[in-house]
């Protein structure tokens, strides 16, 4: 995995920027910005700050390590192991059933976002990362990448929300 040598550090100061501040509330239909009532989590600011790291990291079905390649719930249960040293194992749709159930204008850096993107529910999973980003491993374009929860394709797609820190 090659990586720009400033990379680590721009993605280090976008998400400290981002745990410096309470987390919106964006309406899909309208985006008005409401206050988060619960503080960011530290350890969920970790799972965060670690899942950066893997950013373009290649994609492969069933892959669990970088460097072998990540599948989207791969991509978790290393970060997940890695991070925090917690064994969050399994399919998307198995981490959706494990994880606790939190509403979407509640999410934290370090929970995970879940979408039906295969027309089966909780078909993929992604890290949020906060600011409505989440980091996820996609079969599409074959890289870890960043997106956002109101780009179209997945704010059609969005199911739901769970945490495993705090």
């Amino acid at each position: 995995m090659r990586v720009p040598v400033l990379l680590p550090a721009v993605l280090i100061a976008l998400l400290l920027a981002a745990c410096g501040s309470q987390v919106p509330r964006r309406s899909a239909s309208t985006e008005t910005i409401t206050q988060a009532p619960l503080p960011v989590s530290e350890k969920g600011n970790e799972v965060a700050l670690f899942a950066l790291g893997l950013i373009d990291t290649g994609y492969r079905f069933g892959g669990k390590n970088p460097e072998a390649g990540l599948d989207c719930s791969g991509m978790v249960s290393y970060v997940y192991g890695q991070a925090l040293g917690l064994k969050v194992q399994g399919s998307a749709a198995d981490l959706a059933r494990r994880g606790r159930p939190i509403e979407r204008h509640l999410l934290r850096p370090g929970d995970l976002v879940f979408f039906n993107t295969r027309q089966r529910s909780f078909s993929h999973v992604g890290i949020y990362l906060g600011d409505a980003r989440f980091v996820h491993a996609p079969s599409t374009n074959g890289r870890v990448r960043i997106d956002r929860l109101s780009d179209t394709y997945y704010a059609q797609r969005f199911e739901a929300a769970r945490s495993f820190v705090d």
